[in-house]
């Protein structure tokens, strides 16, 4: 039975009277992504830093590589650990290669690997420039790139896409996805939620410090009973002609977008396969912002509700 590289059985995370987490059950496994979303101050960034040993739980039990985080124990697995907070800083008055070099170090790296890493970031032109003169995206870059240091077996991602451009973000995205298959675990926390669905093996929900939802996006899916989104093209009035299809069109304006509730994808799709005048068809799952959207307005309605 494989041992979870991360699990945290009922954990609670208080401040005084604040609740910042509260009964959070997950687990982690080698080689997998997890992504976590939340408003601000839903707790994610206070998961991270129970995660990461900084804090310890008001309740429950978080164990990392099967010891607990906060321990003396644990000081050595942490080499094996990378993290980017949300917002990143560095000595100013140092150079790039500097900064990354002196991290490297602690790790038990070199300058060649600082070098490297500058390079797989895309930051080898300005290494030798004081951090002072890097721009909000160079400096997240930098930060990346301390979190790559000696390619970890944990990966621990806070809003690491913010001020990169298309290209960075598309290069960070592949650098995760090669980091995965090399056997490497990523949460990755975001706000962001266009382009990452693809890089994820599961979601957890958090709002005001408890999980809304948790598991693959087609559980989230299905647990959320939300439509897929189906368009045929050249069928004209067929569609709002046949029974079997017209119940599941939701405006008279528009007669080529049905909404079809999962479990009957594949009767509407055989059934729009039977016309022979049908060129083409888009067949769209609710994506990760939709239903981000609908476990955030599920929540706010049953809060309504007990309030009323």
């Amino acid at each position: 039975m494989n041992v979870p590289l991360i699990s945290l059985q009922n954990v609670g995370k208080k401040y005084q009277q604040l609740a910042a987490l509260e009964s959070v059950t997950m687990t982690l496994n080698q080689g997998e992504v997890l992504g976590l979303f939340g408003h601000n101050g839903a707790g994610k960034t206070t998961m991270m830093k129970l995660i990461l040993g900084v804090i310890s739980p008001s309740s429950g039990s978080v164990e990392v590589m099967g010891m607990a985080p906060d321990s003396k124990e644990a000081w050595h697995s942490r080499t094996q650990i990378g993290y980017l907070p949300e917002n990143v800083s560095f000595y100013e008055q140092l150079t790039g290669l500097e900064v990354l070099t002196y991290f490297a170090k602690l790790k038990g790296f070199n300058k060649k690997t600082a070098i490297a890493l500058l390079e797989q970031v895309g930051i080898t032109h300005a290494m030798k420039r004081q951090v002072k003169t890097y721009s909000k995206g160079m400096r997240q870059r930098l930060g990346l790139a301390q979190a790559f240091i000696g390619e970890p077996k944990l990966l621990l991602l806070d809003e690491p896409t913010v001020g990169l451009d298309p290209i960075a973000t598309a290069d960070f995205y592949r650098t995760v996805d090669q980091l995965k298959t090399n056997g490497s675990s990523v949460i990755l926390c975001s706000h962001v939620l266009p382009g990452v669905e693809q890089h994820i093996d599961r979601a957890m929900i958090l709002s005001d410090g408890e999980v809304l939802a948790a598991g693959t996006l087609n559980e989230l899916r299905q647990n959320a009973n939300m439509p897929v989104k189906i368009k045929p093209k050249g069928l004209n009035g067929a569609v709002s002609n046949d029974p079997k299809l017209s119940q599941f069109l939701t405006c008279k304006l528009d007669q080529q977008t049905l909404l079809v509730p999962e479990q009957d994808k594949l009767s509407t799709l055989r059934q729009l396969l039977s016309y022979d005048a049908m060129d083409d068809i888009q067949v769209e799952p609710a994506n990760l912002e939709q239903l981000y959207q609908h476990y955030l307005t599920q929540r706010t309605s049953e809060f309504r509700g007990e309030s009323s």
